[in-house]
């Protein structure tokens, strides 16, 4: 599986949120993923007359999951889920144009808008860079520093062209953007549940 690389930064080796994961999304856009799911796409509505539906992208790797034959599973609260085979996609404005074989015309696709589709987590393959982790498990971790202190839990994996971000929801304040880098986040501990960060000085005094 590809990822996207980040860029080097000044604080030191970076590490990366591989491919397959979720991008961040406007905070009203859909609810989170269910537990043990990776959420790839939302269907933002039916494009033409031929069944195409315009999709929202949540992975940075399009080509991978919505490839020809690619089976995602699809839900929208309060209806039974289904799964879906996509049978083509090309990108087209910002998102990505899929054909799936369930929705032969626009009628039928019409039906879908609002879906989310999902990957089970289990089909991810394991990164085989070190530094390198899939989003979904980063998501949830408790961050604390060197000496144990606990500063937050982890909400999201912020994806950038100039280095991926941890977003640590902390109680009563805002969420503070972490430095995905080894030398600020030195240890990723998942057994343990834990993310060790080592800010630099004023980091975690920000209010963003």
């Amino acid at each position: 599986m590809s990822s996207t690389p980040t860029g080097r930064t000044p604080s030191g080796r970076p590490r990366r949120a591989s491919a397959g994961l979720r991008k961040p999304a406007p905070a009203a856009a859909t609810s989170p993923a269910p537990a043990g799911d990776v959420l790839v796409g939302i269907v933002a509505k039916a494009h033409g007359l031929r069944g195409e539906l315009a999709v929202e992208v949540r992975t940075d790797s399009p080509e991978v999951r919505f490839a020809a034959g690619s089976v995602l599973r699809a839900r929208r609260p309060g209806t039974p889920e289904r799964t879906l085979t996509v049978e083509g996609s090309r990108p087209h404005s910002g998102r990505l144009l899929v054909r799936f074989r369930e929705a032969p015309d626009r009628t039928t696709a019409e039906e879908l808008r609002g879906l989310q589709l999902l990957l089970p987590a289990a089909e991810l393959p394991a990164p085989e860079d070190p530094d390198e982790f899939h989003a979904h498990q980063l998501e949830g971790l408790r961050a604390e520093l060197v000496d144990g202190t606990v500063i937050g839990t982890v909400r999201e994996v912020v994806l950038g062209p100039g280095g991926d971000l941890l977003a640590v929801a902390r109680e009563g304040r805002p969420d503070a953007l972490v430095p995905f880098v080894t030398e600020i986040v030195p240890t990723i501990d998942l057994p343990g549940g834990r993310v060790v960060v080592a800010p630099p000085e004023g980091l975690l005094d920000l209010d963003v």
